[in-house]
């Protein structure tokens, strides 16, 4: 559940968990019980929803996830997400439903045990966390082979027991890694959702002056983002740095998260690969009727998957924007469309 939900008992037990030591030896040991008993899936479609965060990434997966052909993390996996079957072996007799409740973002999204979530992201701190989590930033990074084989066999334990499901994803830091993981799954398919620069900036700063007062007043919630490694904002902000620009803003300006747009999602369609596509939000939500069939295309679905509904309900008029990171960053959004599903 959400961990402003987590009482003193489940926090102790998170920060044990979460730790370097005792996350990898839970992998290690869930690996030698299960290990045997995996299916090999590498060469299965995969999905992974990625993008610079209040794109859409959530709502996305979620309506995907409702397919019903996938099978995602969520908070039952936590906090020893590294040992999906151990871990629910012991759990599994306590397992109880949940109330949904709205997520920490006060953005409306309802989140229980049974949500999905981008939970994956512990494998990458915890097994390459020094090649790209840095003090201040976060950059771009090559897995090794030993951890590209690692990343393949906690997909294939996290998918034991279900079946024929796809693996679903949603986890905003592997756009730093899209190459890697498309070495571990050369058939997956990976879907990269924008937003208009001047909505999309407008929600991250705000965002983040909500989540930098939360972490003034719980340290424990600063702390649970720092171990899934999820720095988009608040007190331990480090942004996506692909080249060694520095910004002329500080993140409690909204000229900064502009510029941070414009940065990522160019460097973003630079190195765009081929198993990628993009997905603007405003048309996911305008043209429904049109988009969603692609995906269902792309993402091999039934064709019966019924046409979900989308609502882009915090539109940014550029008029209310003065900036003048504006301009470069509507030429690029203009190209990110024409390229876009």
């Amino acid at each position: 559940m959400p961990e402003h939900s987590y009482g003193f008992g489940s926090r102790l037990l998170h920060r044990l968990a979460l730790s370097r030591s005792v996350a990898r030896a839970s992998f290690d040991i869930e690996r030698l019980l299960y290990g045997s008993k995996t299916a090999d899936t590498s060469g299965n479609r995969h999905v992974f929803v990625s993008g610079l965060a209040r794109a859409g990434t959530t709502i996305l997966m979620r309506r995907i996830y409702e397919t019903g052909q996938f099978r995602s993390l969520t908070y039952r996996d936590m906090p020893f997400v590294l040992a999906p079957n151990l871990w629910g072996t012991f759990s599994r007799p306590s397992v109880k439903p949940g109330t949904a409740k709205e997520r920490a973002h006060g953005d409306g999204v309802l989140v229980d045990y049974d949500s999905p979530e981008a939970l994956d992201e512990v494998y990458w701190r915890i097994f390459c966390g020094d090649s790209y989590l840095h003090p201040d930033r976060l950059t771009s990074m090559q897995a090794d082979d030993e951890a590209i084989e690692g990343f393949r066999a906690y997909v294939n334990h996290i998918l034991m027991g279900h079946g024929d499901k796809r693996y679903l994803s949603k986890n905003n830091n592997n756009i730093l890694r899209l190459n890697s993981i498309s070495r571990a799954f050369p058939n997956a398919v990976f879907l990269i959702p924008f937003r208009h620069p001047a909505s999309q900036a407008r929600s991250l700063h705000k965002q983040h002056l909500r989540f930098s007062v939360e972490h003034e007043q719980d340290d424990f919630s600063r702390r649970y983002m720092s171990w899934l490694a999820h720095h988009e904002f608040g007190s331990d902000h480090r942004p996506f740095v692909f080249e060694a620009v520095e910004s002329n803003y500080r993140p409690s300006t909204l000229d900064y998260w502009i510029q941070l747009w414009t940065g990522v999602l160019h460097q973003v369609l630079a190195t765009l690969p081929d198993n990628a596509n993009l997905v603007c939000y405003e048309r996911l939500c305008d043209e429904t009727a049109v988009v969603w069939p692609l995906l269902v295309e792309r993402l091999a679905l039934p064709d019966e998957a019924a046409t979900p509904e989308f609502v882009n309900a915090n539109r940014t008029d550029d008029a209310q924007i003065q900036s003048k990171e504006l301009a470069p960053a509507l030429r690029l959004y203009e190209e990110l469309r024409a390229r876009s599903l």
